[in-house]
């Protein structure tokens, strides 16, 4: 049975860092099956294939962020709700969410297919890898109801304080899309398809396992008049969810930019440049897992009015997301290399200008990784207190430091210089971030003072 628990009492660091540890966990087995993806394709089928992979990217990303990025929006009014005790309300909101979650799933299905072809060729995907970076984003695509299912199932978990359901789900999928992927590729032969459709079916596990961890716990009683649509609420939630699912799509559109000037460098530096990427979800596990402590943690404490202790969370996940980036920094500097080297194959002397390329990209990003766990806290502390405008904003300002750097340094320091355009990115996001948290941690402060003085004038 899926365990809650209020955020709302006892020490901040270790409630944050306790109720992250299984998030890690799940991330750490949810990348597992991306990377054996990755390396599977790069080993069983070729470099060819490795770089369809990386064509597909970040149209795939873009997709998954927009979904994670809606059920992320809605769990922040989950997590109000329940930090307020308000479990009618919270059933309603959960009702409502899931029919908007599936409304939304079917229209994004039907988009997605319409735009992935066109997309690949206005990215000039090179021709040689651009049949199979389709029929990989074809596969993905038609599993996207599933996936916007686990998300939504996941969220509302997490809401709640229950991080270790969504962790076995993820620990039990992985194995499993592993399985499948060695069954599809190696067995059956399906090449690229095979991997797409093991990621597939192992979503779906996720999925039915963390909606029948939910169906047992024990303080909800939904009826039917839970998910009928509520005008006012549904707006609310939207207002929620989509600036959040906006914020990834505009960061997504960057990367494909960026993923457009990389396709000019030809297929040996897409596949290295995709090999780092697919590390990128490694090297960004603890920071997201610290992002939906945050969210969970701000939603509950808000419900609570409890500010003060948003602020002294808030600096303390800092401190500890900081220290987190620089130790998984420091490993993949004294052992990249050898990571990067599982994912490529060919001759000699494609092995070693794929591998050169990779792990230039990788020393750049593990270096600052701290940058980028700072992001992750901020701006689900903002998203947590009910903002996700402001944290929009940031992802805007990612767009344009990603964007521009992309554009303009490789012609001016050369091709590495798109190294650095997801760093200038953090940064960008960064400064917006520093400042619109101290705007809005000092008007909701203020918000409830004045709240205060009226009940206590009354």
């Amino acid at each position: 049975m899926a365990k809650i628990r209020t955020m709302t009492e006892g020490n901040s660091a270790k409630m944050i860092f306790l109720f992250a540890l299984p998030l890690m966990f799940g991330n750490v087995f949810q990348q597992m099956y991306t990377v054996m993806d990755t390396m599977i394709v790069g080993q069983a089928l070729g470099v060819q294939a490795l770089a369809a992979l990386g064509a597909a990217d970040w149209l795939n990303w873009m997709v998954l962020g927009s979904i994670q990025g809606i059920s992320q929006g809605f769990a922040i009014l989950m997590a109000q709700e329940f930090g307020a005790g308000n479990i009618g309300r919270l059933q309603k909101v959960i009702g409502n969410s899931a029919i908007l979650s599936a409304i939304t799933s079917i229209l994004l299905l039907i988009l997605t297919q319409c735009i992935a072809a066109p997309v690949l060729q206005l990215l000039q995907t090179p021709q040689e890898i651009v049949g199979m970076s389709l029929l990989y984003l074809r596969i993905m695509f038609l599993g996207v109801p599933v996936v916007m299912a686990y998300n939504v199932l996941a969220s509302v978990l997490r809401a709640l304080g229950d991080g270790k359901t969504p962790l076995y789900a993820m620990i039990v999928a992985s194995f499993l899309n592993i399985g499948l992927d060695l069954l599809f590729v190696l067995v059956f032969h399906w090449g690229i398809a095979g991997a797409a459709a093991a990621t597939v079916a192992a979503q779906a596990f996720s999925g039915i396992f963390c909606l029948a961890s939910l169906k047992r716990v024990t303080i909800f009683a939904f009826s039917k008049s839970d998910f009928q649509i509520e005008s006012a609420l549904a707006g609310k939630l939207l207002g929620l969810g989509a600036p959040m699912a906006l914020q990834n799509a505009i960061i997504a559109v960057g990367g494909m930019i960026v993923q457009f000037v990389v396709n000019g460098f030809g297929v040996l530096f897409i596949a290295g440049f995709t090999a780092t990427n697919k590390l990128y979800g490694v090297l960004e596990i603890a920071a997201t897992s610290y992002g939906y402590a945050m969210v969970t943690y701000v939603g509950q404490n808000l419900g609570a009015r409890k500010i003060k202790r948003i602020r002294r969370g808030v600096k303390e996940a800092v401190l500890i997301a900081i220290v987190t980036a620089a130790l998984i920094g420091v490993v993949m500097l004294l052992f990249g290399k050898n990571i990067l080297s599982c994912f490529i194959s060919g001759t000699p002397q494609e092995f070693e200008q794929t591998l050169e390329i990779a792990y230039h990209y990788l020393t750049i990003m593990s270096v600052c990784l701290p940058v980028l766990y700072y992001l992750h806290v901020t701006r689900a502390s903002l998203q947590g207190m009910g903002d996700t405008m402001l944290p929009m904003l940031s992802g805007i300002a990612e767009f344009i430091m990603r964007t521009g750097a992309a554009l303009l340094l490789p012609y001016l320091v050369g091709e590495y210089g798109i190294f650095y355009a997801e760093i200038l990115a953090w940064l960008g996001a960064d400064v917006v971030l520093f400042v619109s948290y101290l705007y809005r941690i000092h008007a909701v402060s203020r918000k409830m003072e004045q709240a205060e003085i009226q009940q206590t004038a009354c």
